[in-house]
């Protein structure tokens, strides 16, 4: 069985835990919990460094173990959710102050939303238009209305996130 070289493993960790960092950084948003996953990946890479050989083999393996780390790191803090018997519809009795606020707070989101995807949403959505009738208006094929429309439903679903932090549900989605 090879052994463990602990100077050469420190000179792998400072040659490249900045790249590592930068890696969980891009997958979580938050640098101290960037930190936080590269020591925990960097844990795994010292209990297998004796079985891995090359120096590409070494930082592929430590790029992998960033990965599975964030990921389970962010499975672990959804299965912390809890589900409740009923779910309060805030749009179920609504006043006019409520729909206002409503109105107000579509009106912020879409100004995120491109034009061209922003005209698809209002079309199908706001107008009830269908995809081919969409099309006919703006001159584009089904297909590009299809595809602006997707995402310009994630585009405000982020816009909503940012401006509520909520999550806002799309349903009937073509």
């Amino acid at each position: 069985m090879a052994r463990r070289d602990s100077e050469e493993f420190t000179s792998f960790v400072v040659a490249h835990q900045a790249k590592l960092r930068r890696i969980a950084y891009l997958m979580c948003g938050d640098w101290q919990l960037a930190s936080d996953h590269v020591q925990d990946a960097l844990v795994k890479v010292y209990r297998h460094w004796p079985r891995l050989r090359s120096d590409r083999e070494k930082l592929g393996y430590a790029r992998k173990a960033v990965l599975s780390v964030v990921i389970d790191a962010k499975r672990r803090r959804s299965s912390t959710e809890v589900p409740v018997d009923s779910v309060v519809d805030r749009l179920g009795g609504a006043d006019a102050a409520d729909r206002s606020a409503d109105r107000d707070l579509l009106s912020r989101c879409l100004v995120h939303v491109p034009p061209r995807q922003r005209a698809c949403l209002v079309l199908r959505y706001y107008d009830d238009l269908s995809v081919s009738e969409v099309a006919a208006v703006l001159g584009c094929t089904e297909g590009t209305v299809k595809s602006q429309t997707a995402r310009g439903l994630d585009t405000l679903q982020a816009a909503f996130a940012r401006e509520t932090n909520d999550d806002l549900l799309v349903s009937g989605r073509e």
